[in-house]
């Protein structure tokens, strides 16, 4: 039980009383890679803030554990005001330890050597001095995802990560992506239109629609009645 990082038991998500997704079931282990896709609408933005501890479960239960003791990252859709953030490379990534608690005043030795390290996994040491608004698209996802390994230990939750990234940029941040997950065991939930390389990169498929939902693996998924109607779709 110690590895279940995330777990839904008969949950209803929503707005007051306003169930978006209901009597939803499943849970999210260390090195799972779960794809969350559907119609827009249909509740994956709710989950992702149910699993950030930002929205309250209408009735079941909705347990991270891992959210508690900083295990987990997020990595959220860009705006434009983010993009044209005024700090450099290095403070950026650090930021991420302040999702940990505590008061920071100074970061501590530890935390700039993980700052470093992350950098260094994700490419982006050489450009830590660098202005983070004059970096590419590609570039910035890369260093908001060590930013995300600052704060995660266990758990990374991605929405839309490649939306605005040419095809090269976003075949290296999904390459990371399975880096991460295979060999260093961190779990991914990706929110994601990309239905192709959901199917490529998910061990897990969690579809979520305005008339139910699915979670499985992407053989089953695929033989489902949501994977042959969404992915005919596609």
């Amino acid at each position: 039980m110690n590895d279940i990082l995330f777990s839904c038991r008969d949950a209803a998500l929503g707005y007051g009383h306003r169930p978006l997704l209901e009597h939803l079931n499943f849970e999210v282990r260390r090195g799972d890679y779960v794809c969350v896709v559907g119609e827009n609408g249909s509740g994956k933005s709710t989950l992702l803030r149910s699993m950030l501890g930002l929205v309250e479960p209408i009735s079941g239960t909705v347990e991270c554990p891992v959210q508690k003791r900083g295990g987990i990252g997020y990595l959220p859709q860009q705006t434009d005001a983010q993009k044209n953030f005024p700090a450099t490379v290095e403070e950026v990534v650090l930021s991420g330890f302040l999702n940990r608690g505590g008061l920071h005043i100074l970061y501590t030795s530890a935390e700039k050597t993980a700052a470093l390290m992350n950098m260094g996994k994700l490419g982006v040491l050489e450009l830590r001095n660098h202005c983070y608004r004059t970096l590419s698209g590609g570039q910035q996802q890369r260093v908001l995802l060590a930013r995300a390994l600052c704060a995660a230990n266990s758990l990374l939750v991605l929405d839309e990560p490649v939306t605005g990234l040419d095809p090269t940029a976003t075949q290296e941040l999904y390459k990371i992506l399975r880096y991460l997950n295979e060999k260093e065991r961190i779990a991914v939930v990706m929110v994601t239109h990309d239905l192709a390389a959901a199917l490529r990169e998910a061990k897990t498929i969690l579809h979520v629609g305005r008339s139910g939902w699915f979670y499985g693996t992407v053989e089953e998924y695929l033989a489902s009645n949501e994977g042959k109607r969404f992915g005919g779709n596609d």
